[in-house]
């Protein structure tokens, strides 16, 4: 399994707000999507969320996200070292993605930019 980066996840009360600060700090442009009712901005190496205080409950649970070249080689990998696949792997606006609990109990999403 190769890993190509992490994300630093951020949940955010007001997403537009918060963007132009970031992509100021990333020096870049946010991409933006929508994901299960929660809006989603990537910029350089943050993950700004922000939405229904129900998802984003469940989202602050996720330690990092991982870029991954393939999240199947990544289910294999994290399956062969004893971690637990929570959700996945399923595609993605960009990819595909998968859910992790490492045997030490930290979550991890792991994504792909694979169709």
């Amino acid at each position: 399994m190769e890993i190509l980066g992490a994300s630093l996840r951020i949940c955010v009360d007001d997403i537009e707000a918060a963007i132009p600060f970031y992509e100021r700090l990333a020096g870049g442009s946010a991409l933006r999507f929508e994901r299960g009712g929660v809006q989603v901005a990537a910029v350089g190496s943050f993950l700004l969320m922000s939405g229904p205080e129900a998802e984003l409950e469940v989202l602050r649970k996720v330690t990092a996200t991982i870029a991954v070249e393939d999240v199947e080689d990544a289910h294999r990998t994290l399956s062969e070292l004893g971690a637990r696949i929570i959700a996945g792997p399923v595609p993605t606006p960009v990819g595909r993605n998968l859910i992790a609990m490492h045997p030490d109990g930290a979550v991890f999403e792991y994504v792909d930019h694979r169709g």
